[in-house]
């Protein structure tokens, strides 16, 4: 007895001293989960079953949220590297951390990824034919000849929800990987990070952006809204100063600017300096009802959940009706997503009233009456 209450004291003895330890390296900086990196550094036989169930959560709640499969790969190997791997303090970093597991990829493995995006086929060809372009005038650089000057600034258009952020994440690793630029991180950016609402403010704001996108791809979305339908002269001073920054650092900033097509042709067409700069312009359709239902069946396959027929039937009436009904709300990807969070929601309600024992079967299943109407 007493040699089992000594190995219980030795046992939480050395878990506070592992405990302590840890604190003490990481208490430079504020530490998101840290509950499973305290398990872990004690050994805890709890540690692997929070972390597999931490991770899996994780899953559902990344594939929620993304329009499209889109690429969550990176989002989930930063909650296992955030679960597993002590961080070091602060003041032992210069600068941001890179990201291993994109080092390891190769420009053929970005591209897979974007191969394997629902849809998107145009945008697929527009980037296959700027990575094609890029490589040979590297060749041709190589042998000596002359070369035409690539414009790598994107104008992107398209409705919400139809991937642009998504593609412009993996044009930007892309563009590492061809070596246009260093870091191939995305900065995104909109009104409210560039636009100040006092006078003399807008030009630091911008710099502010500008400068943690050097070396990467900074996306404005709904770039139109710099300026307002007033023109007003916060806006047209933020992009202004967009303008000259772009020219001061045209190595190491790239630039891809988003949104509904008319309003973005009026707005680089309306300033001569983004005229000069914007050239390729890649176009997002709409996703048709078959892409919108193999969206869903993607959330269904990375959730453990799947469709009866008659659920499958309905699934693509309720697509149907909402495309022929579309304006600008229609969400595209998104509309996929919102749908199947509906299923999900309707099936557990109609679950927690039934009798039926809950077999693993039934919790798999979303039958037709939990989606939801048009």
């Amino acid at each position: 007895m007493h040699g089992q209450n000594r190995q219980v004291s030795e046992y939480y003895i050395s878990y506070g001293m592992r405990v302590r330890q840890y604190q003490e390296a990481l208490s430079s900086q504020p530490q998101p989960l840290l509950y499973p990196k305290v398990l872990k550094a004690a050994q805890h036989r709890l540690f692997d079953e929070y972390a597999a169930a931490l991770y899996r959560f994780a899953s559902l709640v990344t594939n929620l949220d993304n329009a499209g499969p889109g690429d969550t790969t990176a989002q989930l190997q930063t909650v296992w590297r955030l679960t597993h791997t002590p961080e070091q303090p602060a003041d032992m970093h210069n600068g941001p951390a890179g990201n291993d597991e994109d080092d390891k990829q190769t420009l053929e493995d970005v591209i897979r990824e974007l191969e394997l995006l629902i849809g998107l086929d145009d945008v697929k060809k527009e980037v296959t034919t700027l990575v094609n372009f890029i490589k040979i005038q590297k060749e041709r650089e190589k042998a000596g000849l002359n070369i035409s000057r690539v414009s790598y600034h994107c104008v992107f258009t398209g409705a919400p929800g139809t991937g642009k952020t998504t593609v412009a994440r993996l044009l930007a690793r892309i563009y590492k990987k061809l070596s246009v630029i260093k870091k191939g991180h995305l900065i995104e950016a909109d009104r409210s990070s560039l636009v100040a609402e006092y006078a003399g403010q807008t030009a630091v704001k911008v710099d502010k952006v500008v400068q943690s996108a050097l070396d990467g791809v900074l996306f404005i979305d709904e770039a139109y809204a710099l300026i307002g339908e007033n023109n007003d002269n916060y806006g047209q001073e933020a992009v202004a100063t967009l303008i000259k920054r772009m020219e001061d650092h045209r190595d190491r900033l790239i630039v891809i600017v988003a949104g509904y097509p008319e309003e973005m042709e009026n707005f680089i067409n309306d300033n001569p300096g983004l005229k000069s700069r914007f050239n390729r312009y890649i176009e997002f359709k709409d996703y048709s009802t078959k892409e919108l239902l193999n969206i869903y069946r993607t959330f269904c396959t990375k959730t453990d959940y799947k469709l009866t027929k008659q659920a499958s039937a309905k699934l693509r009436k309720y697509f149907n009706e909402k495309i022929a009904n579309k304006d600008k709300s229609f969400g595209n990807g998104r509309l996929s997503r919102n749908v199947f969070e509906k299923s999900i929601e309707q099936q557990a309600n109609r679950l927690s009233l039934s009798s039926t024992p809950l077999t693993r079967d039934i919790l798999l299943t979303i039958e037709a009456q939990d989606i939801p109407q048009p």
